[in-house]
């Protein structure tokens, strides 16, 4: 038996540049890593790359000019634009408010409470009690909030992002007022010319807006940039996903992924003589215990992969068997009767109780939180991840 299941490293490569040839660049760096690591390549290693890397060499930018000129195309110049349950990000979200401002006179934005779709806090909960405000039904209006919660500060951050988000909106030269509600319909009584601003739930919370007034102008920012724009970058998930480059453009989602795979894999096969499963990864889907914050702000974890990333683990818990049914078992006898156990497993064991304690997600969501994890998002210098033996169990030789 081995003693080492899985193994991941972090690949260095050159810096990624727009118009780079992302493809011979990933596959060279993992092939000179496994030269001066002295690692040989297996059938199912899984060679995963951040979005961002793709993103970055296929070009994908927009400029806050072009983002602003589709809104106003597609909002027919309206004066007043409501935001619904955007993140409180000066990464993700503050570049895209600014566009925003740049396309209307007048921004009310409408935010969830205590916190936004992915736990950053906008004011203490405790405060909540204390003026006894009951979040399922109250909308706590710009004045309230400016007389009750404004003291607050993120735990991480140090900011408020009622105040970032003002003065963003106000250097455009537009209106702003900001009211708090978790009830998305309440936007209508500011405006009827919407956007929808969440990831995860964005289509509930459209579906509520028109629900109240079928005749709102309503919006996602999945419908926004989803086309190019005077010859502006563009995504199948319009702004979703996207990050500030500079500060007055944004770096989109990748939309080229599916074909770059696939290419990676094919050269890799040729180089290798292995079949090496590739995949494009974002944000790593778990939460930190501290800030409660919930890491995926990405619209999905992995916008494209190969064919053998399809589908969930289909696991065992070995600490249950040993504590039940192998109880009275050591040693190698209690090894064998574990890899006999493992062997002969149902193909399909969702919902029994061998299985209880696993965690039946989807491969590409569990193994783009490895690589997230893996590369960081600061300086590691690692835009690859290269993975093996994940595919492997207890029973494998």
């Amino acid at each position: 038996m081995r003693n080492v299941g899985t193994v991941v490293r972090g690949i260095r490569t050159p810096i990624i540049k727009e118009g780079d040839d992302l493809a011979k660049i990933v596959v060279d760096s993992v092939l000179e890593a496994s030269k001066t690591e002295n690692f040989e390549f297996e059938d199912r290693d899984i060679v995963a790359i951040t979005e961002a890397a793709v993103g970055i060499s296929e070009g994908n930018f927009a400029t806050l000019d072009q983002i602003a000129k589709d809104i106003k195309n597609k909002f027919n110049n309206s004066d007043h634009i409501g935001i619904v349950f955007p993140i409180l990000s000066r990464n993700r979200f503050a570049v895209l408010l600014s566009a925003f401002a740049r396309s209307t006179k007048k921004i009310t934005l409408l935010s969830s409470y205590p916190s936004d779709e992915v736990g950053n806090d906008i004011l203490y909960k405790e405060d909540l009690v204390k003026y006894g405000i009951n979040p399922s039904s109250d909308l706590i209006t710009e004045e309230e909030y400016k007389e009750k919660f404004s003291h607050f500060k993120h735990l991480f951050t140090g900011v408020n992002m009622y105040e970032v988000y003002k003065d963003l909106v106000l250097k455009e030269g537009a209106e702003f007022e900001m009211v708090f509600s978790n009830n998305p319909e309440d936007i209508l009584n500011y405006t009827k010319d919407v956007i929808v601003c969440d990831i995860h739930t964005r289509f509930d919370t459209k579906e509520k807006i028109l629900k109240k007034d079928n005749n709102a102008k309503v919006l996602m920012m999945s419908e926004i940039l989803n086309e190019s724009v005077d010859g502006s970058g563009y995504s199948p998930y319009g702004l979703l996903g996207s990050n500030r480059s500079t500060e007055e453009r944004v770096k989109l989602f990748p939309r080229t992924g599916d074909a770059l795979v696939n290419k990676i894999q094919e050269m890799l096969k040729e180089k290798t003589g292995k079949t090496i499963e590739v995949m494009v990864y974002g944000d790593g889907a778990f939460k930190d215990p501290v800030g409660k914050i919930w890491e995926l702000a990405d619209p999905v974890v992995s916008p494209a992969y190969t064919k053998g990333l399809e589908g969930s683990p289909n696991e065992i818990k070995l600490k249950y068997f040993s504590e039940n049914k192998f109880k009275d078992l050591h040693g190698d006898e209690l090894k064998k009767a574990m890899i006999d156990e493992i062997k002969s497993k149902d193909k399909e064991l969702k919902g029994t109780m061998a299985t209880q304690g696993t965690t039946p997600r989807r491969y590409t969501d569990l193994i783009g939180s490895l690589c997230d994890l893996t590369s960081g998002s600061g300086d590691k210098g690692t835009p690859v991840v290269f993975i093996q033996r994940y595919f492997t169990n207890y029973s494998n030789e």
